[in-house]
């Protein structure tokens, strides 16, 4: 099975299925061409390679000396100094943390809603807009940019290239992306430390370990890649969901559904990184009968594991999903992407609550990705609405 296939694309969840029938929870996989995996499809068998970081270690180094640089899942799982998901006592996840702690949450909620009343105002009289183009992305990148302290010249530079980094189709394209987003980082940094502020790249800075410009640059890139198109997936794939299902809508603008649920609801059914928290166990090891190969990776599918029938049930409520991580994994920014994310569809909802696709759900792009469930485009239709005034 290829993940990265348009096939798989257009229908994860039969694929999954088919893999479940096939294998039981433990499948083979290739994460691109000629490059094996194992993929995780069962609920338990997730938590006890989660829960076990000596059997199942994170560090991809001697796997990733067999796999060529050009391999296009390489950006995603080389192993770097600053890794957001490091364990224990490290430093870096440290910082992290100490960062994630002093951003002032209730500020996060205005800036939210400073980024997205001109977004919305943008296309809310037209009736028809594109809620990745138009609003999820755009908005996602204005609040990080504020939240690292990129000002807004520099703030669309490191836009643009993760745009082209994430789009590229080639090594040189990608390189060449990845070279001008950290350069936007690099001086960034240069003028932090001159001139520091209230934002996450001064925290870094100032944080105890003393890091230097180039560890603070790999931070900034990990927290600004990995914090951005999940979370504008996470937004827009709520939308697509409220868009076709009109039980949900229904509940939602009711208020019987909170958009905390919603949001945890999409966790469960189509979370934006649907397969990750890449493991190498370095020795044999047996999970579901099956035996596992040294050194090999083997993926979580969040969403599979999710939606194990040996686990299913009702959701409502529920936060047991892997969609965060679990343990010493845990995402550090899950408190910040969950506010972006409740902000900006409150404010969209608020603002033209009879939103609906404007294309039927099957033919609804995504893009082939190993790791992300990422819509390519989503045309919604709305009854035209007057722009927003300021709110008291």
């Amino acid at each position: 099975m290829k993940l990265h296939s348009p096939e798989f694309a257009a229908d994860p969840h039969r694929a999954y299925d088919d893999l479940r029938r096939r294998y039981g929870p433990v499948a083979p996989i290739e994460l691109a061409d000629g490059i094996p995996a194992t993929l995780i499809l069962g609920y338990r068998e997730a938590l006890r390679i989660l829960a076990d970081p000596e059997h199942f270690p994170a560090d991809p180094r001697t796997w990733q000396h067999t796999i060529p640089e050009s391999c296009p899942v390489m950006p995603i799982m080389e192993w770097g100094p600053a890794e957001p998901g490091d364990t224990g006592r490290s430093p870096h996840r440290a910082a992290y943390l100490a960062a994630m702690a002093d951003i002032d949450q209730y500020r996060l909620r205005g800036t939210v809603e400073s980024a997205a009343m001109p977004l919305i105002n943008s296309f809310c009289g037209a009736g028809q807009a594109d809620l990745l183009a138009d609003y999820a992305r755009p908005l996602t990148l204005r609040v990080l940019d504020d939240l690292i302290g990129l000002p807004p010249e520099l703030g669309a530079e490191a836009g643009a290239a993760l745009t082209d980094l994430i789009e590229a189709t080639d090594t040189d394209a990608s390189s060449r992306a990845d070279h001008r987003f950290r350069s936007v980082l690099a001086e960034l940094v240069t003028t932090r430390r001159r001139y520091p502020a209230r934002d996450v790249t001064s925290t870094l800075i100032g944080h105890a370990a003393a890091f230097d410009d180039a560890e603070i640059v790999e931070q900034l890139a990990k927290l600004y890649v990995m914090g951005a198109e999940p979370t504008w997936n996470l937004i827009v794939n709520a939308l697509v969901l409220m868009a076709d299902d009109a039980g949900f809508h229904d509940d939602l603008l009711a208020g019987s559904l909170q958009l905390r649920d919603a949001i945890d609801k999409v966790l469960f059914a189509d979370p934006p990184l649907a397969n990750a928290c890449p493991r190498y166990p370095q020795q044999p090891q047996v999970i579901g009968n099956s035996w596992l190969p040294v050194n090999q990776p083997v993926l979580i599918s969040i969403t599979a594991c999710n939606n194990d029938p040996a686990v299913s049930g009702d959701h409502t409520g529920n936060r047991s999903h892997l969609a965060w991580g679990i343990g010493a994994h845990t995402c550090p920014a899950q408190p910040i992407a969950s506010i972006i994310a409740r902000e900006a569809l409150d404010q969209l909802l608020d603002a033209l609550p009879d939103i609906k696709l404007a294309i039927p759900l099957p033919e609804l792009p995504w893009r082939p990705s190993t790791f992300h469930r990422a819509p390519l485009t989503v045309p919604v239709t709305f009854p035209p609405s007057p722009p927003l005034g300021p709110r008291p």
